[in-house]
């Protein structure tokens, strides 16, 4: 079904592309070009991960997981030189591919916009909680 939609809806605009490029940038904290698990931990925490909070994984484990989460995109398209899957490392093709599949969902640019800015904080805007719970 994905396959299906991207094709139908093409290819990322350049607004779109850039936004993604962004959050790229921001990822890639040591600006080596690839995103490696050091810079994921940097920006993403697994501690409250509901399968870290049970006992059924490990935060390294979860960890793990999210950046494999990029790379498994790639199989959908023809991939490059420098994509490895199971390499650990997320280039920026690998980022790409993985929100050229969510773009060819999302009809409208400012929500597509909304959504990459606010998972990756490219505004770095400081949140406070409403409610003092722990999630």
């Amino acid at each position: 079904f994905d396959e299906l939609i991207r094709a139908i809806k093409g290819v990322m605009s350049p607004f779109r592309k850039d936004i993604v490029k962004r959050a790229f940038t921001k990822l890639d904290a040591n600006q080596n070009k690839v995103i490696e698990l050091d810079d994921v931990r940097q920006f993403y925490n697994a501690r409250f991960h509901p399968d870290v909070k049970s006992g059924k994984k490990t935060e390294a484990a979860v960890t793990q997981e999210f950046l494999e989460t990029f790379e498994a995109h790639r199989a959908m398209s023809k991939g490059d030189a420098a994509s490895k899957k199971g390499d650990n490392k997320v280039t920026l093709n690998e980022f790409m591919d993985y929100y050229s599949n969510i773009s060819a969902s999302i009809d409208n640019d400012e929500y597509f916009d909304l959504m990459i800015t606010n998972a990756w904080n490219l505004n770095n805007a400081s949140y406070k909680k409403g409610v003092g719970m722990e999630y």
